[in-house]
């Protein structure tokens, strides 16, 4: 099994439960790990045998601009929906990372991480 990873990927989106958070919007960070059995991709060195993570990257900044979430719950839950059907996807992991959440507090970010595995829904 091998992992196709992307991480820190940077998409200004209108997402969040604060009126400024969905007008203003913000830079979001995600990483993406998919798990893919690339063994045909590997012995014929063919890409066309597995995930491309060229079409992921877009993949991800497209759901995450086309609509609006209150919940970066509810965008992660989404791109893991979009990943793990894939052909050839067994699991993806989607961490979504909000690096100007509006805190009284200072972080570096706050986020979630959302799984999904073929055939557990």
């Amino acid at each position: 099994m091998e992992r196709i990873l992307i991480s820190d990927l940077k998409v200004f989106a209108h997402h969040g439960v604060l009126p400024g958070e969905m007008e203003k919007g913000q830079d979001f960070l995600f990483d993406v790990e998919i798990e893919v059995d690339s063994s045909a991709a590997i012995e014929g060195d063919d890409i066309s045998e597995t995930v491309d993570y060229t079409k992921v990257a877009d993949s991800v900044s497209r759901i995450a601009t086309g609509e609006r979430y209150n919940l970066i719950e509810t965008l992660a839950a989404k791109i893991a929906e979009y990943l793990i059907a894939l052909p050839g996807a067994r699991k993806a992991t989607v961490t979504v990372k909000k690096p100007e959440a509006p805190l009284s507090v200072s972080v570096g970010w706050v986020g979630v991480s959302v799984s999904r595995e073929r055939g557990t829904g």
